[in-house]
Parts: C-alpha cells; sequence; structure tokens
C-alpha cells in the first residue's frame, strides 16, 4: 500500500459517546460514534481496513460492529456493502461485543481505519489511501 493520505476535517472519535449498552438488562459490551474525517462521504465498500485497540488491548475483529443507518456490519461485510452510503456530516457507531462492558472512567481508544478514494488513482489497479484514524482518551460514566 502507499503511504495513506491524512486529512483533519474532525475528529473521528466523538466525545460524550463512549457507553456500556445492554441486551435484555444485561451489559454486553461498549460503543462510540464516528465520524469520517474527510470533506466527502464515501461508500463503506471502500473501507479497506479498521482495527480498534481500547487500554492497549487489541479488540478481534469478529467482536466489532459497524452501525450506520441502522444496520449493522461486522468488519469483514463492509467490502460488500456497495450501496451504503457514509456522508460526512453522519456519525456510524462502533459496537463492541465485550462481556460486562468497560468499568467506569477514562479509556484510551485507538481506532484506525484506512479507506480508499476511488476517484484519486495512483496506478491502474490502485486508488490514493486515506488514512481516518484517531487515538484519544475517552470517558465512560
Amino acid at each position: 500500500m502507499a503511504i495513506a493520505m491524512r486529512v483533519n476535517y474532525t475528529d473521528v472519535l466523538r466525545d460524550g459517546t463512549l457507553k456500556n449498552f445492554y441486551v435484555n438488562g444485561e451489559k454486553m459490551g461498549y460503543q462510540f460514534d464516528i465520524r469520517l474525517s474527510y470533506y466527502r462521504g464515501h461508500f463503506l465498500s471502500v473501507i479497506d481496513e479498521l482495527t480498534l485497540k481500547v487500554d492497549g488491548r487489541e479488540v478481534k475483529e469478529e467482536d466489532i460492529i459497524f452501525c450506520l443507518h441502522g444496520k449493522e456490519f461486522g468488519v469483514n461485510q463492509l467490502k460488500g456493502a456497495t450501496s451504503e452510503f457514509w456522508g460526512i456530516k453522519e456519525p456510524a457507531t462502533i459496537r463492541v461485543f465485550q462481556k460486562d462492558g468497560l468499568e467506569t472512567g477514562n479509556h484510551e481508544v485507538d481506532f484506525h481505519m484506512i479507506f480508499r478514494s476511488p476517484y484519486m488513482p495512483i496506478s491502474e489497479t490502485e486508488f490514493m489511501p486515506i488514512d481516518s484514524s484517531e487515538c484519544k482518551v475517552m470517558d465512560i460514566k
């Protein structure tokens, strides 16, 4: 892969959105909102990399769900989401299945996402990779 271009239009990790989620009254994990740090929206199918570390621990891909427009996608399903458009002003939710969620307090969230810009070819078979990642300390109450 080529060096990824970085364009900081907005914070990727949305302050005040880290929280635990519950199913039938049982704490099943945690979630937070993200935004695309770019000047235009893209289809989910252009996302090439999506990884997450929380408090230095890598989250398994199968435990991450990408939520947009009331739909849920596993990381491995994003490449097939060719008709799901993510606008630049729309937050998406990252949901992580983790028994008992996160404890109250501060947590370092290291979110990594690379997508390709389909209108910026850099060769006959490759497109410009865009880095829409961020690492910050977020608070869960």
